[in-house]
């Protein structure tokens, strides 16, 4: 099964990256704005943008170490899938190890969500470094429409 990988570094520590991905708070100001659900492990996240969105059931979450998902509601292409943010602490950085994986074949939205998915983890970055996140509906448009 193919999978989507990213990593992008942070200038600031584990916990506040941490934070950042296991809070909807946090979600709110990186990802999709109006992020709702309980973050704990067992838990369900909503993120519902433009009437559409995703369900994620929270399967593991350690401060800073992991946050992992499995997607439970959304395209029929992400149903089943998992979401993992690994944290790796490196003197004043913090590198997020992002991994998409259990995709059933590398579909066109593959390639699309790949492409988001590193526009949202520069959100993330932007977020813990200067507060100024670009989450859904504010964040970079990769083609008309989207």
């Amino acid at each position: 099964m193919p999978d989507i990988l990213h990593r992008v570094g942070v200038q600031g520590s584990a916990s506040k990256v941490f934070e950042a991905l296991a809070t909807t708070d946090g979600l709110s100001h990186w990802w999709m704005v109006g992020t709702t659900g309980d973050p704990k492990v067992g838990g369900t996240l909503r993120f519902t943008p433009d009437g559409g969105g995703f369900e994620m059931k929270v399967v593991e979450s350690k401060p800073g170490e992991v946050v992992r998902w499995q997607c439970v509601g959304g395209p029929r292409e992400w149903i089943g899938t998992d979401l993992t943010f690994r944290l790796l602490q490196k003197e004043s950085q913090t590198f997020v190890l992002f991994t998409h994986a259990g995709w059933r074949d590398p579909v066109e939205f593959m390639h699309h969500c790949s492409t988001k998915w590193a526009t949202f983890l520069l959100s993330l970055r932007n977020w813990v470094e200067r507060g100024e996140g670009r989450p859904h509906p504010y964040d970079v448009k990769i083609h008309p429409g989207d």
